[in-house]
């Protein structure tokens, strides 16, 4: 994968930038047998070779205080979730339903399979429908789908099949909301700040919820009683609808939009510069 020619250009290596952009063109031509439109639209950036932390944090966090929001609920929600059940699935088998530990790996293969369908499956409609419903779509969904797990435990309906079965629909669900948290904070934010987006809500995202989720799920699982695990999904239904309902408010239209129109670059430059 080349460097990105926008990273390159803001940080004052434009030919290096022209010649990824001009390789990728000659590839379109020789495949299509067609030219390619000239671009229309012409922006002043102030290239550097280097942007001091400080000034990336206070953007990212000043001028977009909501998009911060955001990025903070969609990874607490999936973080919580995802790590507090995935941590103590094979204990939970093990516990609640009496699943040998011969057969328990089988019953996580099957799990993570329905993991890796959401995002494969579903990971173009972010595209197509658009983000704003789909993450919403598919953060409430998956918090109801938590919901109904609750209610089969909590009323000791069916087996484990019928838990798996539930439970990998709702981490099909989960998984592509999940992804689609990475894909948000690394667009919303001027492009100097993408790879610290990500790390940064990733490691509150994970610090809150990676440590709450496996210790509550933990806990309750280690009671023995399927209502205090029931209790356990309720709560990581609310926090997943959370993350929902804020992408209702906070949410941003990023699909099919160039970067700089979602977010303007930190370096771009003022009129008085030119």
């Amino acid at each position: 994968m080349p460097e990105s020619p926008r990273w390159l250009f803001i940080h004052g290596r434009a030919d290096e930038a022209e010649r990824i952009v001009g390789g990728i063109e000659d590839d379109i031509r020789e495949e299509t047998g067609e030219e390619l439109e000239e671009p229309q639209d012409t922006m002043k950036v102030r290239q550097r070779e280097s942007i001091p932390f400080p000034e990336i944090a206070k953007v990212a966090f000043t001028m977009y205080p909501k998009r911060a929001i955001l990025g903070l609920a969609l990874f607490v929600g999936q973080a919580f979730i995802y790590n507090g059940i995935t941590f103590d699935l094979g204990t939970l088998f093990g516990t609640l339903y009496g699943v040998a530990s011969g057969t328990v790996p089988l019953f996580i293969i099957i799990w993570a399979l329905g993991n890796f369908a959401g995002p494969v499956t579903l990971g173009r409609l972010f595209d197509t429908v658009g983000r704003e419903p789909m993450i919403f779509g598919t953060y409430l969904s998956s918090a109801l789908v938590a919901v109904v797990l609750a209610g089969v435990l909590a009323y000791g309906i069916g087996g484990a099949w019928l838990f798996l079965g539930i439970l990998v629909v709702c981490f099909f669900l989960a998984s592509s909301g999940a992804s689609a948290a990475y894909l948000t904070v690394s667009e919303i934010f001027p492009m100097e700040t993408r790879a610290l987006a990500i790390a940064f809500f990733y490691a509150v995202g994970t610090g809150v919820g990676e440590i709450t989720g496996p210790l509550l799920f933990g806990k309750l699982i280690g009671s023995g009683n399927e209502g205090n695990v029931a209790i356990g999904f309720l709560i990581a239904a609310a926090v997943m609808a959370v993350g929902g309902i804020v992408e209702i408010f906070y949410g941003v239209k990023a699909e099919q939009a160039k970067l700089e129109d979602i977010a303007m670059p930190l370096t771009t430059a003022d009129e008085s510069d030119a």
